[in-house]
C-alpha cells in the first residue's frame, strides 16, 4: 500500500489557502511525490470560507478527494469550525492561534501556532500568513523538504514579494512548535 497523506487547509478568502495548497502540492512533486490537489471557495471569495485539499502519496491516487483528512490545517475559527469533523481521530490539527480561540475536544495531534500574529509582527501585515503556516507545516510534518518548498515559493509568487514570501516561510519553519 502506498503511503498517502491527505491534507485540508481551511481558511477565509483572502488568507491565500488556495496559494498555499498549490506551493505545498508543487514542492511535493518536486520531491517526487504523486499529487492532487483541488480548492472550493465562496462566490463572494474573500472573507468566505475558503479550502483547499492536497493529497501526497508515493503510489497512485484512486480517488481525487479528501474525504477523512490526515491533516487540518485552520487558519480562521469559521473553517476550524466547519472542516474538524473530517479530521481522522488520530489526525494532526494545526491552528493559527491567532484567529481561533475556541478549540473542539480533539483526539488528534495539535499544533497551535500564532501564524497571523507572527506575519504582523514580523512583515508588518498579515498578507504573509501564508506563507508563515507553510514554513511550521514543512517543520511539523517533514511531508515535504525545505529546499522543494522554497524553490517553489520562489516560483510561484510575484517577484515583488519573492524575497519577503521566503522570509515569511522561514520565520514560520522557527517557530517553536
Amino acid at each position: 500500500m502506498a503511503n498517502k497523506t491527505e491534507i485540508r487547509i481551511g481558511g477565509s478568502g483572502g488568507q491565500g489557502v488556495v496559494l498555499a495548497a498549490q506551493i505545498l502540492g508543487k514542492a511535493a512533486v518536486l520531491d517526487g511525490r504523486n499529487v492532487l490537489q483541488t480548492q472550493t471557495y465562496g462566490a463572494e471569495a474573500r472573507g468566505s470560507l475558503a479550502k483547499s485539499e492536497v493529497i501526497i502519496s508515493d503510489g497512485k491516487i484512486g480517488f481525487p478527494a479528501v474525504r477523512k483528512c490526515d491533516i487540518l490545517v485552520a487558519m480562521s475559527q469559521e473553517s476550524l469550525n466547519v472542516l474538524i469533523k473530517d479530521l481522522k481521530e488520530n489526525g494532526m490539527l494545526i491552528v493559527d492561534s491567532t484567529n481561533v480561540a475556541d478549540m473542539p475536544e480533539t483526539e488528534a495531534q495539535v499544533y497551535k501556532i500564532p501564524i497571523t500574529e507572527t506575519a504582523k509582527k514580523a512583515f508588518g501585515e498579515a498578507f504573509y500568513a501564508n506563507m508563515v503556516m507553510l514554513g511550521a507545516f514543512t517543520r511539523i510534518t517533514n511531508l515535504v523538504s525545505r529546499e522543494a518548498m522554497e524553490k517553489t515559493i520562489r516560483e510561484n509568487v510575484s517577484k515583488r514579494t519573492v524575497e519577503t514570501n521566503i522570509k515569511a516561510f522561514q520565520k514560520g519553519f522557527e517557530l517553536d512548535q
